[in-house]
């Protein structure tokens, strides 16, 4: 009620207008996990087609000879150091190298690890594959991870600055491609890995549970100086 000039009441004066409350829109935190999920296993399901597509070309290969681009040196094994090694090829296939091995049993390292352990597991039989981390990511990175992980005499790193995206390894063979799904990559490591003849000490144990659980990585020393 007002007074005839207009003035409010006690009552009047008192009456305050509620605030507006503002609701955050929610997220759709299960669609959002569900297009995760499909997206890792559209990256699977890739790097399993192209492996697969590959591998039955590669059983009928039986000489490094067949496979084009391999280059072969000579390298005697057994000699061990704990120092550096200036090694002639980048990444190295054979040559003096440390008395502690990189594990090899289909391990797969996400960063550089030291050449001179590589080169010893090399000397057991294994393949060791590199590639250029500032071109080789995604589908093509699941590629090489199907093609190692847990594949007893395998091991797959990064190496910044080889001269190809892709390139393999063996004791005494090395093979540079352009594209991880390149047939010859599964080539050489179908016919190179743990091969008799072709290695000083193929089969011998690919097992270093030290090296795996704490990688050396190449500014590292040795732990057997």
């Amino acid at each position: 009620m007002t007074s005839s000039g207009g003035r409010r009441t006690a009552a009047g004066r008192g009456r305050r207008t509620a605030p507006t409350q503002v609701v955050a829109p929610s997220r759709p935190w299960g669609l959002i996990a569900a297009a995760v999920v499909v997206a890792l296993f559209a990256v699977a399901v890739v790097g399993y087609a192209v492996v697969r597509s590959n591998r039955a070309e590669a059983e009928s290969v039986t000489s490094p000879d067949q496979i084009p681009g391999v280059a072969v040196y000579e390298y005697p094994g057994g000699a061990h150091t704990a120092d550096p090694v200036g090694y002639e090829q980048t990444p190295p296939v054979g040559g003096e190298h440390d008395l502690e091995w990189a594990d090899c049993t289909g391990s797969v390292y996400p960063a550089p690890i030291r050449d001179e352990n590589a080169v010893h597991a090399l000397e057991h039989g294994a393949v060791w594959i590199t590639y250029d981390p500032d071109v080789v990511t995604g589908d093509d990175l699941a590629v090489l991870v199907e093609l190692t992980d847990g594949v007893s005499g395998t091991m797959v790193s990064p190496y910044p600055g080889q001269d190809t995206p892709v390139s393999l390894q063996s004791w005494g063979h090395q093979l540079r491609v352009d594209a991880v799904g390149d047939p010859r990559v599964e080539q050489f490591l179908q016919l190179l890995r743990y091969a008799p003849g072709l290695s000083p000490e193929p089969g011998a144990s690919c097992e270093n549970p030290q090296f795996l659980d704490a990688p050396l990585r190449p500014e590292d020393p040795s732990r057997t100086g």
